[in-house]
């Protein structure tokens, strides 16, 4: 992971607790989406929403997933409001990364449990 990559997952973990912060849990996945895209704007990070990942099979597109967030064009973000996070959403994102070819990714819980989060780093 880069120096630079450091310095954005940094803020956008700090953006995802400042969310988590103020809404706690309870909450469907798309309103902390929405949360975190206000976030982000405030700190001055540039990101795409809903980020389309086309998955090929030997050079064929066999489907679509949909990221929730890029960030500067750089960090794949994943959010979740469940109970825990599992190895299923931990290998949704690397599947992400993949896709992407992206390296550094960041999934975040709003679950009940205190706020948690993991980094991911692909390749």
């Amino acid at each position: 992971m880069s120096l630079e990559s450091e310095e954005i997952t940094g803020k956008i973990i700090k953006a995802y607790y400042e969310v988590y912060n103020c809404l706690g849990f309870g909450f469907l996945e798309k309103v902390y989406a929405n949360a975190l895209a206000l976030e982000f704007k405030r700190i001055g990070l540039s990101f795409g929403r809903e980020f389309p990942i086309g998955v090929l099979y030997k050079g064929n597109g066999v489907g679509d997933y949909f990221a929730d967030f890029l960030v500067e064009g750089e960090v794949v973000v994943e959010i979740k409001a469940k109970n825990c996070l599992n190895g299923k959403d931990e290998a949704q994102l690397l599947n992400y990364l993949k896709g992407t070819g992206k390296r550094v990714g960041l999934l975040f819980n709003f679950g009940e449990e205190d706020p948690k989060f993991r980094r991911l780093v692909f390749g």
